[in-house]
């Protein structure tokens, strides 16, 4: 729902090629944990979504500003009654699943992420070296034959830019974001 990343026509572009395109919703924290209110928002926003492709899947969004979890919103209420079919946190079995992030702007960023992570299982992935700092440190452990078989990947488009400012801008910035 934030400006930079809602664009009709790139939702539309995205949806023509055939992706898979979810609801990457922080209703909890906009709402300030205000349930009623926030489900109130989850389904405008959804509608909204759905105008352009049928929305069928939701994941939350860290919002490590806020002191609110997004997942808590379904502690109250169940995504199933909108015609949503997964959340991974709640139904990928991360027993079978690897999870990868560049969430911290680093592959290892669950070290410093509020709720962007698994701890259930972050400690067996450590424990077989599945550990990842940079893309070339994920490219050799694919090209040795020793990455996972099973991959969720979660990635931040603004972090992946050829703009040196972009670039330098999203490096000091959330740099300052991962110490705090």
């Amino acid at each position: 729902v934030v400006e930079q990343s809602n664009n009709p026509e790139i939702i539309k572009d995205i949806a023509s090629l055939g992706h898979e395109i979810g609801y990457h919703y922080e209703d909890m924290a906009i709402c300030n944990g205000e349930t009623k209110r926030a489900i109130a928002h989850f389904e405008k926003w959804l509608r909204y979504f759905r105008q352009f492709y049928l929305v069928k899947t939701i994941c939350m969004h860290g919002s490590p500003r806020s002191e609110f979890d997004g997942k808590e919103l379904w502690k109250e209420y169940d995504y199933h009654d909108y015609g949503i079919i997964g959340e991974p946190y709640f139904d990928v079995d991360f027993s079978k699943v690897f999870y990868l992030t560049d969430t911290g702007r680093r592959w290892d960023g669950f070290s410093v992420s509020v709720r962007d992570r698994v701890p259930v299982y972050q400690d067996v992935w450590l424990s077989k070296g599945w550990a990842y700092h940079t893309t070339d440190d994920i490219l050799e452990a694919v090209l040795k034959g020793y990455f996972p078989n099973r991959l969720m990947l979660t990635t931040h488009p603004q972090r992946w830019t050829n703009s040196i400012i972009s670039w330098l801008s999203e490096l000091i910035l959330q740099n300052i974001k991962n110490v705090i």
